[in-house]
Parts: C-alpha cells; structure tokens; sequence
C-alpha cells in the first residue's frame, strides 16, 4: 500500500509540473501575442496620428478683381499675352483687402500667404472663361504651405512654424471670418508629385502601382501555376528536379534587393529597356513573386486527395484531363490565395523598384505601362526623406492608403479562402 501511495503521489507531482509547464506555456504565447497587438498598435497610432492631417487641405476664399491693365492683359485668348502677364498682383490685392489693416508696405508679407501655384489656377480659369476679363469672381486658392502647416499644427513642437506674428495674426483673423477654411484634401488623390507639399498628390504613384501590378499578375500567376503544376503532377523524380526545386524554395527567402539588381542588369543594361516605367517594375517584382505562388500553388495541388485523380483515371481520364478537369478546379482557390498575398507582397516593395530607376521625380500621372511613373512605397521614400516638414504628413498619409491596400489584399484571400474552399 505504501509503495502504491508514492507511486500516486508522484504521479500527481509530475501531473502538476506537467500543468505549470502548459500554464507557463500559454503564459508565454499570450504575453507575445499581447506584445505584438501592442507594437502594432503603437505603429497604427504613429502612423495615423501624423498623417490625418494629410487628407485636409487650406484653402482661402477671395473676391478676385481681373483688371485687365493690373495683370497687363488685354485678350485672355491670346498666348502670348497670357505667358506675359502678372497673375499674381490681383491675388495680392485681394488678400489685402480682406486683412483689416493690412497696407501696400505690407505686399511682400501678404504675398508670402498665397501659395505659389494660385497665379497658375487664376491663369488657368480666365483662360477656361474669357469673359471674366474686366469683373470681380470668387474664388478659392490653396494657401501657401506654412500657412497650412500653421493652421494644422500649431503648437505642435514637431513642425518649425515659419510665418512671422504679423502673418500669425492675420491668419487667426482670417480663420475667424471663415475666409481661410480646411476641407477635405481632394488634390491629395487627384494630383501627381509636387514640389510643393499643398499640391502633392499620390494618383501618379496609385496608377504606376497598379500598373505595375497589373504587369506582375499576368506574368506571375501563369507562369507560377504553370510551373507548380508540371513541377507537382508531370515532373520526373530526378536530381534535376530536386535541384529545381531546391532553388525555389531558396529563392522564396533572396532579399528583394537582389532581383532589383538582377533587373537592372538584365532588363535595362542587357535589352535597353527604359528606366521609371511600369513594365521593367513588373518584370522585376514577377522575378520576386514567382517562389511564392509556385510554392503555394504546389501547396494547393497537394492538398487535392489521390482519390480524385484515382475516380478520373478509374473513367478513362488522361493525365491531362485529370489535372486540367479535376485536380486544377480543386486547387484553384489555394493558388488565388497564395497569389494574392504574393501580390500583397510585391505591392509594398520599394529596394528592387528603387534600382532600376523608379525613384524619379514623377509629376504627370502615367498613361500606359512604358510612360515614367513611381510607385506608393517609392513615393513614400521620397516623401520621407525630404527636408520639407510639411512632407511628413503626406507620407504618413500615403503609408495609410498603401496599408489600406495591403488590408484589403490580405483580407480578400483570407475571404476567398474561407468561402471556396473544401474540407476533405
């Protein structure tokens, strides 16, 4: 009786360190799991927090007086007259008249308000309505961007305000009477690269982006499936073969910084295909998306029972027509998923784009696959590293929309995942 009591004491003894053991265990995977929602969101309120305000713009509305001899312009029609007149002068003298006490000594100040492209708008909407040579029009300009750096982040130590207390108060006065006013920034999402963060914009890099992606697709997923499917269903089992796929798998792990060298030294200086446009960007992302979808497409085949191929085979079904009619629908919504998180991948990549030259200033939204475009994690790069504060915002902004993309790509194949397929 001793002996069985001791041998049941230290039973429950090694029970009991067994259970501290999982405890302890859970303990563990729950603290990381807490750690990492924790991190995220510490990026999450980062991000978010600087970058809102990159989706509101300043704007100040003015009665505009076009005299004619103030902008030394007699005919809007004419070009020559439009490349020599002064635009700027009757947007002076409108913000003049609407700041109380505000003189002609005070020009240069007040000039410093208005932003650099108004005389550009002015131009371009007496050019659009001749007829408004000669009469008073409201109209609405975007501010200079120290006044939207002031209006948006005042107080906040992070961005160096640069106007000047007479500028200062005369801006508050303004936002009193409603004449400078913030509303949502549609030439955020209308607009390409600027030099001027109040009229940069990120539709050239969402366009280069999905033309880019669009390239990469239609080599990828193809080329990708095709490859899982010889490689999984006709390939023979050799060495050859072993070393092929060796060398996938090891090229799902290569930084992505070696296919952007690879392409700069086959696409561009071996075929001289021009730098900066969409389709040397998605021959070189295809390259780095190429393991992934043929590892999860071979994953997919994989998963397809051999009693499928056996019940084809059974019917007088070529090999084939079993891949192409039984086992190629089967997998099909595996390799989707596979792909898509391939894309998501490709999407966000900026080192292999940032060698084969699509780190250029892009101002003119792209209009086909061989124009120079940028993409949104390369404009994000360039925003980031410029020395104008007021770019912060705009990247941070832009790194929203990219993670927008990403969510929705991301979300997209776990949907497609749980909605097609099969449990066997």
């Amino acid at each position: 009786m001793t002996d069985q009591r001791s041998q049941a004491e230290i039973v429950r003894q090694s029970l009991k360190r067994r259970y501290r053991k999982e405890r302890r265990f859970r303990a563990y995977g729950i603290m990381a799991i807490a750690i990492a929602l924790g991190a995220l969101l510490i990026l999450f309120t980062d991000i978010i927090g600087k970058g809102y305000t990159g989706f509101v713009k300043t704007t100040i509305t003015m009665d505009v007086q076009l005299d004619g001899e103030m902008m030394y312009l007699d005919d809007p029609t004419d070009e020559r007259q439009i490349k020599m007149a002064d635009f700027v002068e009757p947007l002076v003298q409108a913000l003049i008249k609407e700041i109380p006490g505000a003189t002609e000594d005070d020009r240069k100040q007040v000039r410093e308000l208005i932003n650099p492209y108004a005389s550009v708008t002015l131009r371009d909407a007496l050019k659009a309505n001749p007829e408004w040579l000669g009469t008073t029009q409201t109209m609405t300009f975007l501010t200079h961007t120290d006044v939207d750096v002031y209006v948006k982040h005042a107080g906040d130590d992070a961005y160096s305000i640069k106007l000047n207390d007479q500028q200062k108060t005369w801006v508050d006065e303004l936002l009193e009477r409603d004449v400078i006013e913030t509303s949502f920034n549609d030439v955020f999402f209308s607009g390409g690269d600027s030099r001027d963060p109040s009229k940069a914009g990120i539709l050239g890099a969402i366009v280069g982006s999905l033309l880019t992606m669009f390239v990469t697709l239609i080599l990828s997923f193809p080329i990708g499936v095709a490859a899982a499917i010889y490689l999984e269903e006709f390939a023979p089992q050799n060495k050859f073969t072993d070393f092929i796929e060796v060398n996938i798998n090891n090229l799902a792990a290569v930084p992505s910084i070696i296919f952007g060298l690879l392409g700069l030294a086959v696409f561009i200086n071996l075929f001289g295909m021009p730098r900066s446009v969409p389709v040397v960007g998605g021959l070189v992302l295809t390259l780095m998306t190429l393991p992934t979808i043929i590892i999860s497409s071979r994953a997919a085949i994989k998963s397809v029972p051999p009693s499928i191929r056996e019940a084809a085979e059974g019917i007088g079904a070529s090999k084939m027509q079993v891949v192409l009619h039984h086992v190629l629908p089967l997998a099909m919504p595996g390799m989707l998923t596979g792909s898509i998180i391939g894309m998501a991948q490709a999407l966000g990549e900026t080192a292999p784009l940032l060698l084969i030259g699509m780190v250029a200033f892009i101002v003119d939204v792209p209009d086909g696959f061989f124009d120079s475009a940028t993409v949104l994690p390369v404009q994000v790069f360039l925003w980031a590293g410029s020395p104008e504060l007021a770019f912060i915002e705009r990247a941070s902004a832009a790194i929203m929309v990219l993670l927008a993309f990403l969510i929705s790509m991301n979300a997209l194949a776990i949907w497609m995942r749980k909605r097609l397929e099969r449990r066997w």
